[in-house]
């Protein structure tokens, strides 16, 4: 009787295990969810310097048609030493993905950021630009 309730316990959880393993709601590789959001841009972008205080000197502009963000940082900032803060929609991820300090100091060749839309179907590369605030 007790091998027979032990037997019934496994394949009552070996159910249960693999009914949650529903590919339902699907992932990425990197674990995000996809979802059917086509919406795909940039809404807010910001720099922070090496102390985690916005650099940025006014607001940047931002133009989701041409794709590009404009932004001018104070004079005397380490452009070797930026993080770069982006909004985005829900569920849309950004490439390369920011890990951490980024050197933007060879303003004579923009980053570009591609930002992926929830379904992962529409991509939109965008060009920053940054600028330093004359003395």
């Amino acid at each position: 009787m007790k091998r027979y309730i032990k037997i019934t316990c496994a394949l009552a959880l070996t159910a249960l295990v693999w009914s949650g393993c529903s590919t339902k709601f699907p992932v990425d590789g990197n674990g995000i969810l996809i979802t059917d959001r086509t919406e795909c841009y940039v809404s807010n972008f910001d720099l922070l310097g090496s102390t985690f205080i916005s650099v940025i000197s006014g607001s940047p502009v931002i133009d989701t048609v041409a794709q590009t963000v404009n932004a001018t940082v104070y004079y005397g900032t380490d452009l070797k030493n930026l993080y770069p803060q982006f909004s985005l929609p829900t569920a849309c991820i950004l490439t390369p993905a920011i890990t951490g300090k980024t050197d933007f100091s060879d303003t004579t060749h923009p980053r570009q950021y591609t930002v992926v839309s929830g379904n992962r179907k529409v991509k939109k590369t965008y060009t920053v630009y940054i600028s330093v605030q004359k003395p």
